[in-house]
């Protein structure tokens, strides 16, 4: 959306004359920081010494993971979504599905089994969002997947809508191997580096750590309170 505009050198001259100071209009080097302790966390660690750190991490986020290449993928899936409890099933409209091999089970064998499933389609409005308030489980893919933390990074899209992860009962997150980066500081350079790329940032980036959870009473957590009460990551071997 295309706009205009007010007063916007008046507000900002104004609040540099607050600041004391004269108003910084050039353009801003980043600093080069002498100690950058950041970067050091998982250096060097192999993509299969990252997938080690994540399967810990899960067992602390009470998340599932299952680990598999792409012939056998499908039946993982499959076995996932029945221990969720079956269908509804709603997904995003993402071409990998196809690639991987998932239309045998998607637009074949849970159909022929009278499970719904539900591709979104922007088109429709309002009703992708009943859709996916409706389902028992909805299926995204991870674009960056964070180690350290167990965290998955969703970028949302007109094909792609948020509410896929987080208005099912259950949500099943798919990670490509390649994905996995040891931290946010990784997952921060390289959506920098899609942006400087293509000039585009995802709608809406959402950073998911497992099922919802709050610890806000006595400290005490509980799983399961305002978003999927199961999650679960199936990590697929695209390397």
């Amino acid at each position: 959306m295309n706009g205009t505009i007010q007063n916007r050198d008046k507000l900002l001259n104004q609040i540099a004359s607050r600041l004391g100071r004269p108003r910084i209009s050039s353009k801003i080097q980043k600093p080069n920081w002498k100690y950058q302790p950041q970067h050091e966390v998982y250096k060097d660690a192999t993509q299969d010494e990252l997938l080690a750190v994540l399967e810990e991490h899960c067992q602390k986020i009470h998340t599932d993971i299952f680990t598999t290449d792409l012939q056998g993928l499908p039946a993982v899936v499959n076995d996932v979504v029945a221990n969720c409890g079956g269908g509804p099933v709603v997904t995003w409209k993402d071409e990998r599905f196809s690639e991987w091999g998932l239309d045998s089970v998607m637009k074949k064998e849970w159909p022929s089994q009278q499970i719904d499933v539900f591709e979104w389609d922007h088109t429709l409005g309002e009703e992708n969002i009943n859709k996916a308030e409706n389902a028992n489980v909805g299926i995204t893919i991870s674009e960056i997947t964070l180690a350290e933390s167990g965290t998955v990074v969703l970028f949302s899209d007109k094909d792609k809508g948020r509410t896929v992860s987080f208005l099912p009962k259950a949500s099943i997150m798919l990670i490509p191997k390649s994905t996995l980066v040891p931290r946010m500081t990784q997952a921060a350079v390289k959506m920098r580096e899609v942006y400087q790329k293509t000039g585009h940032v995802a709608s809406c980036i959402n950073f998911i750590t497992g099922p919802s959870n709050s610890a806000d009473i006595e400290l005490n957590l509980v799983v399961g309170v305002h978003g999927p009460v199961k999650a679960t990551y199936i990590v697929v071997n695209d390397l």
